[in-house]
């Protein structure tokens, strides 16, 4: 058990330098690009992750530590009220929706081709 929250941990750790340092990238923009790259790539990167079969370490350090860390559900939607409550509603819209569809998209397509290269 310590063995497993070990590299839980230090995918974690990873996982949240490489968010803060990626999610501030062109804040100030119609959408969040920082954050909607963020969740995107890690979408597509977890999927790709489960799709190739990984081990049991490897799964724990990349899958729930870093990429639990990584990708970042609660500031998705804390920038969504923020548009929301800034009266751009349509803006809020169309970033939850660009994040879903293409995050669900980008799971999809990132476990088969960890499958097709494992």
């Amino acid at each position: 058990m310590l063995t497993s929250c070990f590299w839980v941990a230090a995918g974690g750790g990873l996982g949240a330098l490489a968010r803060h340092l990626l999610s501030h990238w062109n804040r100030g923009a119609f959408l969040p690009w920082g954050t909607l790259a963020t969740n995107l790539s890690g979408s597509f990167l977890l999927g790709w992750i489960s799709g190739a079969g990984w081990g049991h370490y490897a799964l724990l350090f990349a899958g729930t530590g870093f990429m639990g860390s990584f990708t970042t559900f609660s500031t998705l939607h804390w920038e969504a009220r923020q548009m929301i409550q800034g009266k751009g509603c349509s803006r809020a819209a169309i970033y939850l929706g660009i994040t879903y569809t293409l995050g669900i998209l980008g799971a999809f397509a990132g476990s088969a081709a960890g499958a097709a290269v494992s």
